[in-house]
């Protein structure tokens, strides 16, 4: 007999649900990533386990600092987000150097529109998460731990000579959530910086201030998920809290780490226009309307299948109010070939970069400035 979940991964391996191979610009050689087998051992321990930072013990028990779960770990547990255990004392990651996915991706699919456009990014993630999205589209991951998962054996000096290798400009630190890797990622960012190898960071922004101060450090853009602007909405749809990721949002701009914001706009969920008011609001109230911001479509996937897809004209309607609060780059995401995936002028109004999809077909950017009229336009360009 197995369990569901055990039945559920059996079938997603068997069927290709978790990508291995890079996409993109090809596979790997043979000889750079080597696959391991998923081990079995009833040890908290393995070979990809090292010491976490920020905790502390409290009463016999150790309390995980690095985001707002807080997590009190009594010997032997793990953490809700299924990379932190209590072993003999001291908190371990069972998370480093073992990525579950490796790929090579376009920039603009994280989605950084105003990050080195037309680069390739050099993308890892390994299994789990601190939120249990309704929504998740990489649940298959996200939402198992790095024992059950086939994973690459790569540790941090070796993601950067693949990234080197492979002509990407940038490691991004994607797909399920960079928090829960978080030693995994602060040191291959650490190494990346000195071969001089951009870092970004998908991530759902929750983590406490100081692993995010510190993590700044060697992080150059981030693109966060605002879920949603109601604190019950994040609760019941992510197992989060929203005060902690606006936090995270003041923290990014004031350290100096280039900032994008994705809002998914889900059917009955995210997608009153009256929430999405205030939330724009909030974001020229705090010196963000500089930051690019993506309204994604959503797709029905893993606990909302019953949804239907958002309606591009909801899309809109929420775009719209952005550029009315104030916001200077709004998107819409999802949707290909929307006239609402180019970049325009926030002064002129003239097109400056044209995309469909993941391309780049004109960009009208000289040294960072619109070619028309001349006005700087926020990003990271060269």
């Amino acid at each position: 007999m197995m369990t569901k979940r055990e039945f559920l991964r059996r079938c997603i391996f068997c069927t290709g649900g978790i990508a291995l191979s890079l996409s993109g610009m090809g596979p790997l050689p043979r000889t750079a990533v080597r696959m391991t087998a998923t081990p079995r051992i009833p040890d908290d321990l393995w070979k990809w386990s090292k010491e976490a930072l920020f905790y502390r013990e409290t009463a016999g028990d150790l309390e995980c600092l690095k985001c707002p779960n807080g997590c009190v770990l009594a010997p032997g547990d793990t953490g809700i987000c299924r990379n932190r255990v209590n072993h003999e004392g001291k908190m371990y990651s069972i998370a480093y150097g073992n990525p579950c996915a490796v790929h090579i991706d376009p920039i603009e699919k994280k989605p950084f529109f105003h990050f080195l456009p037309t680069t390739h990014a050099f993308s890892i993630a390994t299994a789990g998460c601190n939120f249990a999205c309704l929504n998740c589209q990489n649940w298959e991951i996200s939402q198992f731990n790095p024992k059950e998962t086939q994973n690459h054996d790569l540790m941090p000096d070796q993601v950067v000579s693949e990234c080197l290798r492979s002509g990407c400009e940038s490691i991004a630190y994607t797909y399920s959530e960079p928090v829960t890797f978080y030693e995994y990622s602060l040191d291959t960012a650490t190494l990346a910086r000195k071969e001089k190898i951009r870092n970004v960071w998908h991530s759902n922004g929750y983590i406490n201030e100081q692993p995010l101060r510190k993590l700044c450090k060697v992080m150059d853009a981030a693109n966060i998920d605002l879920k949603s602007f109601d604190d019950a909405i994040y609760r019941k749809l992510s197992g989060g809290h929203l005060a902690p990721v606006l936090r995270a949002l003041k923290v990014l701009k004031e350290e100096g780490v280039w900032l994008e914001i994705t809002n998914l706009v889900i059917p009955t969920w995210t997608d009153d226009l009256d929430m999405i008011t205030r939330m724009c609001g909030w974001l020229v109230q705090n010196n963000l309307q500089e930051c690019p911001l993506h309204f994604s479509r959503f797709n029905p996937l893993y606990k909302l299948t019953q949804l239907p897809l958002t309606p591009v004209s909801t899309l809109e309607k929420a775009r719209d109010i952005a550029v009315k609060a104030g916001v200077h780059y709004v998107y819409i995401g999802n949707v290909p070939g929307h006239s609402a995936e180019n970049t325009y002028c926030h002064k002129c109004g003239k097109m400056i970069i044209e995309r469909r999809g993941y391309q780049i077909l004109s960009n009208n950017l000289e040294e960072g400035k619109c070619k028309f009229c001349g006005i700087r336009v926020p990003g990271i360009w060269a």
